[in-house]
């Protein structure tokens, strides 16, 4: 049961990121098709990354009870690509967010803001 540990732990942290997600439409309930796109090249961008450092004796898998020992590759464990997911959606939903944080700032400080309109939909 501990060798579930850390894929428990990443899947819980994939959720939040998904529920942050949902709330403000950043990424994948926006643009689905093009967030699993982007996810999917980064991780198989960060996996060839792996699997050359791998070959290169530069990466090797770390023993932990935490794990489950379930491997893809040699030394790549499916906590990795797990991992390299949460990371590459993650970054996807920050960019996102900030890009539209500054948009929001932008607009409220033109006047522009559709979110501040009075009941006769002008803005005031």
């Amino acid at each position: 049961m501990i060798g579930l540990t850390y894929l428990a732990v990443q899947a819980l942290s994939f959720a939040g990121i998904l529920v942050i997600d949902h709330r403000w439409r950043l990424a994948a309930f926006r643009v689905p098709a093009a967030t699993a796109l982007a996810v999917t090249a980064a991780v198989a961008l960060f996996l060839t990354w792996d699997v050359l450092g791998v070959r290169s004796g530069v990466f090797f898998r770390g023993r932990t009870d935490f794990m489950t020992g379930l491997l893809i590759a040699p030394e790549i464990p499916v906590e990795e690509v797990v991992f390299l997911a949460f990371l590459s959606y993650l970054a996807l939903v920050c960019a996102t967010g900030v890009t539209a944080a500054a948009e929001h700032l932008r607009a409220r400080r033109t006047g522009n803001d559709p979110a501040r309109t009075d009941e006769t939909g002008e803005h005031p």
